[in-house]
């Protein structure tokens, strides 16, 4: 334990000396935190969306048939029942459920002004926007087809919308998460995987080798300073989301910080297993750059909507780290959900862990060859 302790803060002094490095380490955080206070928004296509029809009448029919004709929405499933409502957004299954009032059709061929509900997953503001507005002029289209040529508009239907746990569309809500899971790699994955390199570049890593310290201790001496960072670079972003920018935490602290450690050791884990290839410190970054923080921005649901992507990239996205604690983070954060509805992305990201581990020792050498 004390070789342990002796690795582990002279890790901490190299890291206070090195002024840029601890700025980078400290500043970033911040800046990215203002820099993606507006995410970027874009088409979509193919979002899974439930019906809950109360009417099943003809009419009902025919719109739900044109809702689909647009090949922007997919119906995920079928609902009976107003109950069910929370317990699939809470799942994460949907992100918009479309309300077909009973006496559908007899309402709005009466000119009674018939009204669809739009029940909208508010978590990311900007796509929750785009799928109320082209469901709301698809329902303009459906209501003037039954109108003709006519000239008149003899009816009309009244859409009601509510969005759920981001009732004010806070772009907020969405780049918090996404924020978190880009920091924790950079520092956790890239800056190990660097610190790790220049041992071997200077060739100090050869000293270290030789010495009575095994290589499992050494390489947790040399990754623990960034795991205490990046938890506190992680607390310090949902401080300031909770008062700067109002992100609520509406489900368990406990188990939202939980999540945080889980996804430091994930990141960690792949800083080894990059480290364990490099044999520089500009192998390192550009092997993390190409691997991190180009996937973890573009493909992991974190700007773009992993659903609008074409097929293969979706399937891409899917071995990224980060598309799973952004899941879970706003499950928990905005959704209020526990543990048995995040159950998958964690034993995901528990599974990348161990691998990324058991890749590491295996590519790990004992000496330098």
């Amino acid at each position: 334990m004390k070789t342990y302790w002796a690795i582990f803060k002279k890790e901490v002094f190299h890291i206070f000396r090195d002024t840029r490095t601890l700025f980078i380490l400290i500043g970033m955080p911040l800046a990215m935190v203002f820099i993606f206070g507006y995410a970027v928004t874009n088409e979509f296509k193919n979002s899974k969306i439930a019906i809950l029809d109360h009417s099943k009448d003809e009419l009902s029919g025919e719109l739900i048939q044109h809702i689909l004709a647009s090949r922007h929405f997919i119906i995920e499933r079928n609902i009976n029942s107003t109950d069910d409502i929370d317990l699939i957004f809470r799942k994460g299954e949907i992100k918009m459920v479309v309300v077909i009032p009973p006496q559908f059709s007899e309402h709005f061929y009466s000119n009674d002004h018939s009204q669809i509900q739009f029940i909208i997953d508010g978590s990311e503001p900007n796509f929750a926007n785009t799928l109320n507005q082209y469901a709301t002029a698809m329902i303009r289209r459906f209501s003037l087809s039954k109108i003709g040529n006519s000239g008149s508009i003899p009816y009309s239907i009244a859409i009601e919308m509510r969005m759920m746990y981001n009732p004010e569309l806070k772009s907020a809500y969405n780049f918090l998460p996404g924020t978190i899971a880009m920091i924790l790699l950079l520092i956790s994955a890239m800056m190990t995987s660097l610190t790790i390199a220049k041992e071997k570049e200077t060739g100090t890593m050869e000293i270290l080798l030789v010495s009575p310290v095994s290589p499992f201790i050494l390489i947790l001496g040399k990754i623990g300073p960034y795991a205490v960072l990046s938890f506190f670079n992680a607390v310090l972003i949902l401080v300031m989301g909770y008062y700067v920018f109002d992100v609520p935490i509406i489900g368990s602290l406990c188990l939202l910080l939980l999540m945080c450690a889980l996804y430091v050791l994930t990141a960690l884990s792949l800083g080894v297993l990059i480290s364990a290839k490099s044999d520089s410190q500009q192998s390192a970054m550009l092997t993390s750059l190409m691997t991190l923080m180009l996937p973890t921005m573009l493909l992991s649901g974190f700007i773009f909507p992993v659903s609008s992507m074409p097929l293969l990239l979706q399937y891409a996205s899917k071995i990224i780290p980060a598309t799973y604690f952004i899941d879970i983070i706003k499950s928990i954060m905005l959704r209020g959900t526990g543990i048995s509805s995040i159950d998958f992305p964690v034993l995901v990201l528990i599974g990348m862990t161990l691998f990324f581990l058991m890749m590491s020792l295996v590519l790990f050498k004992s000496r330098l060859e």
